[in-house]
C-alpha cells in the first residue's frame, strides 16, 4: 500500500518511470503473498503516459475485475483515468462523458481531479453551465484546502471559462502557483492550455513560449499523449516539428525496463533479483533481452541507451 500511494504521488510529480518500477514492485509483493494487487495507480499511470491501447485494455480489465468484488470506488477512478487519456488525445467528447461519470458519486480522494476534468472536457465541447457547476463544487474544495496545487488547478478551471482577456491572469495565477509544489505533469498541462488559448488570441509568439515547456516536460516524461497534443499546437502557431523517435527503448517491457534502470544504477543481479523477488538467473536472462533490444554489450552502455532523446524542434 505505502508503494502504491508513493508510487501516485510520483505520477503526479511527473516521475512516470519512477511510478512504474514501484507499481511493478507493489504488484510483486502482492503476488508473492497470495494478495490482489492494488490496481488505483496503475490506471492513473496509464491515462497519463496517453498510449491508448495499454491504457484501455488496462481499464477494461480493472473495471470488470473491480466490479466482480464490489468495489465501487475504482469505478470512478477508471472513468477519471479514461477523462484523462481522451483529453490527451483531444477527444474532448469521449473526455467529458467519462468526466460525467466518474463524477456521479462524490469521494474525498479523485473527485476534484474528476472535477477538473469535466471542467475542460465541458469547456471544449460548449458546455458552459456544466463546466460552470463543477467549478463552483471544485472551488468549495480548492478554498477549504488551500495548497498550492489546489488553488492553482482552481485558477486554471476558472480560465478556461473566462471570456477573452479575462483569461489571461487565472492562467499566470495558476502557472505561478503550481510552480511552487511538485506537480509536474499539472504544471505542464497549464502550460499547454494557456499556449492553447494565446494561440486562439493570435499571440502566437506567447503561446510558442508557454507550448514548449509543456511540450519539453511531456516528451521527457513519456506523457505521449499530452506530447502529441502539445505538438499539433505547436504546429498550428507555425512551428516546424517533428515526431518524437522513441526508437528500441519503446520495446522494452515494464519489467525488462525495470531491471535496465536498477542495473543503470550499479546493482548486481542478486540485489535486482531481491528487490523483483525474482532469481539473479531470471535477471540475467531479461538483461540479455534488454541488451539486444537497445544494442549495446554491457551494463556501462545503459545509461546513454535510457536516456531520453534529444528535443524534436527543427
Amino acid at each position: 500500500m505505502a508503494l502504491t500511494y508513493q508510487a501516485c504521488y510520483l505520477v503526479h510529480a511527473g516521475e512516470l518511470d519512477t511510478a512504474a518500477a514501484l507499481i511493478d514492485e507493489a504488484t510483486a509483493i502482492s503476488e508473492a503473498v497470495g494478495g490482489v494487487p492494488m490496481m488505483y495507480t496503475s490506471l492513473v499511470l496509464a491515462a497519463w503516459r496517453g498510449q491508448e491501447f495499454q491504457a484501455r485494455n488496462l481499464i477494461d480489465t480493472t473495471i470488470e475485475e473491480v466490479r466482480s468484488r464490489g468495489e465501487g470506488r475504482v469505478l470512478s477512478l477508471a472513468e477519471y483515468a479514461t477523462a484523462v487519456l481522451n483529453s490527451s488525445l483531444g477527444r474532448y467528447d469521449d473526455a467529458l462523458a467519462a468526466a460525467t461519470r466518474a463524477c456521479q458519486y462524490e469521494d474525498l480522494g479523485f473527485f476534484g481531479w474528476s472535477l477538473t476534468e469535466l471542467i475542460e472536457a465541458a469547456a471544449r465541447n460548449g458546455q458552459p453551465e456544466a463546466a460552470a457547476s463543477a467549478l463552483d463544487r471544485l472551488t468549495e474544495r480548492t478554498r477549504a484546502s488551500g495548497t498550492e496545487w489546489a488553488l492553482g488547478a482552481e485558477a486554471c478551471s476558472r480560465a478556461l471559462l473566462s471570456d477573452g482577456e479575462a483569461a489571461d491572469a487565472p492562467y499566470q495565477q495558476a502557472i505561478e502557483r503550481l510552480e511552487r509544489c511538485r506537480t509536474g505533469v499539472h504544471l505542464a498541462r497549464a502550460h499547454l492550455q494557456y499556449g492553447e488559448w494565446l494561440r486562439r488570441q493570435n499571440r502566437r509568439k506567447e503561446s510558442r513560449a508557454q507550448l514548449h515547456p509543456a511540450y519539453e516536460v511531456f516528451r521527457r516524461i513519456g506523457a505521449d499523449g499530452f506530447a502529441e497534443r502539445t505538438r499539433r499546437e505547436l504546429l498550428a502557431t507555425g512551428e516546424t516539428m517533428r515526431k518524437r523517435a522513441d526508437g528500441a527503448l519503446s520495446e522494452l517491457t515494464s519489467q525488462e525496463a525495470q531491471i535496465a534502470r536498477l542495473a543503470r544504477d550499479g546493482h548486481t543481479n542478486a540485489e535486482i533479483g531481491a528487490q523483483l523477488f525474482i532469481s539473479p538467473r531470471t535477471v540475467e536472462w531479461h538483461l540479455g533481452n534488454v541488451f539486444a533490444k537497445l544494442g549495446v554489450s554491457n551494463r556501462q552502455q545503459l545509461n546513454s541507451a535510457l536516456s531520453p532523446p534529444n528535443g524534436s524542434v527543427k
